[in-house]
């Protein structure tokens, strides 16, 4: 099957979506399908106001459809609701063909936490946009039960998974750990304002505090909180002995469906702390985590877990699985692309 994804995040951009689109492509290629994806690389763009690591396609939908026409694709998949996806959009409903979509991000929270405009406000843009999707790709049973409970009812499940060969507990922990006072306290992710970071900043738990990524809210955060250790964006090697040499990974976040940096935390050996929240509730359980209210309680309480339980645990998440449960929500396109479309 050749399977044409369209993607508004795409490398140099480093996240969940970025990375889950990457392995389920590499899976998807190692089973014999062809995996062309559409991505803002391709095309001329603009930084996001605010946030100039993600670069906006400048793109119509007669742009996009013609590479999508020469790539004659099987099945249409548009992973975000951003330029490239309104135009991809825009083109298969013009020309009849199915696609499928992903909710990825809490767009509406995301939204909210950036302009202030109320999430009740974003929720008729999220339902318009993926009402003509055959099917919408989703990571979770909470997320599925939000999307329903907002009109989006063709949701089905698209699970994550975790590189068990690059994240392991016996990966030599990172350098910068040397000397850090006991217990480290990890977060991994983007920094910024959604990822609610400062809760973890302001924690009262003695230990270290470490923070692995980039984004627009580092200088702040580092000029408001310089006994934290900001360590940049990592990744191989480096980001696999963050994970490893941490004792607990905090995740703060309240505005994530899935959180796959989670489960590459387990994958390491490091217990997590987190909110109860959409995400945490449907990834981990008390055996490897502790989710609470209270973020200190939470890292507290997950100090406590077994290390070896962690990794075990996290073996149950596959790309391989996750990549056949994404060739499973395709809806195939019956007839040829016209090449004059």
């Amino acid at each position: 099957m050749r399977i044409a994804i369209v993607t508004d995040a795409w490398s140099p951009q480093v996240n969940g979506v970025v990375r889950t689109l990457q392995s389920v492509r590499q899976e998807l290629e190692k089973m014999g399908h062809e995996v062309a994806v559409f991505s803002p690389d391709q095309f001329p763009s603009v930084p996001l106001p605010t946030y100039s690591e993600i670069k906006l396609a400048l793109v119509t939908a007669e742009r996009l459809g013609n590479a999508l026409a020469a790539c004659a694709p099987d099945a249409v998949h548009i992973s975000t609701e951003g330029p490239l996806g309104y135009a991809a959009r825009r083109w298969c409903r013009r020309n009849g063909y199915p696609f499928t979509t992903a909710y990825h991000t809490q767009f509406p929270d995301y939204v909210s936490k950036r302009t202030g405009v109320p999430t009740r406000w974003i929720w008729p843009l999220m339902r318009r946009f993926h009402a003509p999707a055959s099917a919408v790709m989703t990571a979770t049973d909470s997320i599925r039960r939000e999307l329903r409970a907002n009109g989006i009812d063709h949701v089905v499940p698209w699970g994550r998974g975790v590189d068990l060969d690059a994240f392991s507990p016996d990966a030599p922990p990172h350098p910068a750990f040397v000397g850090l006072p006991r217990p480290i306290m990890l977060y991994v992710g983007r920094v910024a304002v959604e990822k609610n970071i400062e809760a973890f900043l302001r924690s009262s738990r003695p230990g270290s505090k470490v923070i692995v990524g980039d984004g627009p809210a580092r200088a702040a955060l580092e000029s408001r909180y310089p006994g934290a250790h900001f360590l940049g964006a990592l990744s191989g090697e480096p980001l696999a002995g963050a994970y490893s040499g941490a004792d607990v990974f905090v995740f703060p976040s309240k505005t994530d469906t899935f959180g796959l940096v989670m489960i590459e935390a387990l994958a390491s050996g490091t217990p997590v702390a987190a909110y109860p929240v959409t995400g945490p509730i449907d990834v981990v359980n008390d055996t490897v985590a502790c989710l609470d209210a209270d973020l200190d309680r939470a890292i507290a309480g997950a100090l406590t877990r077994d290390r070896a339980a962690c990794a075990a645990y996290a073996g149950q998440f596959t790309w391989e699985r996750s990549a056949q449960e994404f060739l499973d929500a395709l809806v195939p396109i019956s007839s040829q692309f016209d090449k004059a479309a």
